[in-house]
């Protein structure tokens, strides 16, 4: 009998050893320390602000710091790649855009990373509508009537866009396409110049987003004739969608979260809840309408189908119109 105690004795204390380790080993509740959140763009754009509004409110939601990381570089390709190659412990999250998830891969751009491959996608926060602009002097007040002015006037309407290979390039382009009218593509580095001439008229035509061009559309030295977004937009519900006129015509450009690929599900499935809950929120609504962006929400499964069919028609509409890295340059 004082055998067989001993032994109970023993296990009890092995088991009691056992737990502790075990105790001692078990991972803490996620998250338990800051979160970095990856911008592929300076201070001050939109995808900084967007990152901060969302960031803010995932720490206050999570009880964690989430701490804003701007890497800018190579058309947004460097903070894509950083995030590609972060630890998948859902301790790096990205701001993931169309430039460097979309049209930079599907324009040929050289890339460290596979946008299909190499990230989680958690979920879809906000839509960049383009708008379809044209100079206050151009005789039309709809898109009907600008495709009509357009084909009377092949190859003279300077087509202006902030590079090759942008949204706002693929745009013009899939307009073309779709209608027929031939305007002549002048790139710029970067919207500023650009939108001096169109309001100079030495431009003509653009796609920009609504904040950029609505206040001189007031004024009426521009026109805004169309939204490339599916729907109306909730902050202009007056213009009416390209494709209402062109019908199959979308020029979707989107900010979303991802992380990179292996972070365990039930991470991306948390983050995907509070996140939607995010968007979802009217303050949130009406402070991303202001500047010109519509939030969405969507299930992990769903972003990545975002991700994977604009990637797909984007590639075939830059080898349709024999657009090459080349000619970015």
């Amino acid at each position: 009998m004082r055998e067989t105690r001993a032994v109970f004795a023993i296990l009890f204390t092995l088991a009691g050893i056992f737990a502790a380790e075990a105790a001692a080993v078990a991972p803490a509740p996620y998250p338990n320390r800051p979160i970095r959140f990856i911008v592929p763009y300076p201070p001050g754009a939109g995808t900084d602000f967007t990152a901060r509004e969302i960031g803010q409110r995932l720490a206050e939601a999570l009880g964690q710091q989430v701490v804003v990381d701007n890497r800018p570089g190579a058309g947004a390709t460097l903070g894509h790649g950083l995030a590609a190659k972060a630890a998948p412990d859902g301790y790096t999250i990205l701001l993931a855009t169309t430039g460097g998830m979309v049209s930079g891969p599907a324009l040929g751009v050289k890339i460290s990373y596979d946008p299909l491959k190499d990230f989680a996608p958690i979920g879809i926060a906000v839509y960049v509508p383009y708008s379809l602009v044209v100079n206050g002097s151009i005789p039309a007040n709809n898109v009907r009537e600008f495709i009509d002015y357009a084909k009377t006037m092949p190859g003279k309407l300077n087509f202006a866009t902030p590079g090759t290979g942008t949204p706002n390039h693929l745009g013009g382009v899939l307009l073309m396409r779709l209608t027929g009218i031939d305007m002549l593509h002048v790139p710029y580095k970067g919207g500023g110049p650009l939108l001096t001439d169109l309001l100079a008229g030495q431009m003509h035509v653009t796609f920009a987003s609504l904040p950029q061009v609505l206040p001189h559309a007031r004024t009426s030295r521009l026109k805004v004739l169309g939204v490339g977004h599916s729907t109306r937009l909730r902050a202009a519900p007056e213009i009416p969608t390209i494709a209402e006129t062109v019908p199959g015509f979308s020029n979707p450009a989107w900010w979303g979260v991802v992380a990179p690929a292996g972070t365990p599900k039930a991470i991306v499935e948390r983050l995907n809840v509070v996140l939607n809950k995010i968007m979802e929120t009217p303050e949130v609504i009406q402070r991303f309408q202001v500047n010109g962006l519509e939030t969405g929400t969507s299930t992990p499964q769903g972003f990545g189908d975002i991700i994977r069919a604009d990637l797909q028609t984007w590639s075939k509409l830059i080898k349709d119109a024999n657009i090459s890295v080349d000619s970015a340059q």
